[in-house]
């Protein structure tokens, strides 16, 4: 006779413990990974988070730094319009002196019998158009402009007889000589 044995239960509950097990492991990975998972994410969210506050911190500071700067060429333009407008004073200023000069040489330059009928500068060229009685007058007051030290030599231009006849109409340039410089003729 022979005997039988029934392991189908005990084999049947390992198998069901094992499924058990198994299904276990799998929702406690499930579980894990679904924690792991968040807390990356959590951990990424973080980390953006932070990198925006640091990309809106130096965009802020790009701004300030910007309209400083502006701040700061606003300025320059500033101290270089009032430089410009300090030398010109300081070149109109030297010239008001030799304008004055120039007035004073020209008034001391003048003939009897010569009387200037328009004078127009131009930088350092003076015109000058002026009526004489006659021809010698006309020369001497061309030697007297070119005696002064402050004018150079003068460029006669024109000679024409005035409306009445006896008069002698002439036109001339002079360059005005500053102290310093040499002198020269137009």
């Amino acid at each position: 006779m022979s005997i039988t044995i029934n392991l189908l239960p005990w084999r049947e509950a390992r198998r069901q413990r094992r499924t058990r097990r198994f299904a276990q492991l799998v929702i406690l990975m499930l579980l894990l990974g679904v924690g792991l998972g968040l807390g990356a994410s959590q951990l990424y969210q973080q980390k953006l988070a932070a990198q925006q506050q640091r990309n809106a911190y130096i965009t802020q500071q790009l701004e300030r730094l910007n309209s400083e700067i502006a701040d700061v060429q606003r300025y320059q333009a500033s101290v270089a319009r009032l430089g410009e407008q300090l030398t010109l004073f300081q070149t109109l200023q030297g010239e008001r002196a030799s304008t004055v000069k120039l007035f004073n040489d020209i008034a001391a330059s003048v003939v009897d019998g010569v009387v200037y009928q328009r004078l127009a500068r131009s930088g350092d060229r003076v015109s000058i158009s002026a009526m004489a009685g006659n021809e010698r007058q006309v020369s001497e007051q061309l030697r007297q402009i070119a005696d002064m030290p402050g004018l150079g030599v003068p460029l006669l231009s024109e000679v024409a007889s005035g409306q009445d006849g006896t008069s002698r109409v002439f036109q001339f340039e002079v360059v005005q000589v500053l102290p310093g410089s040499k002198e020269s003729a137009p």
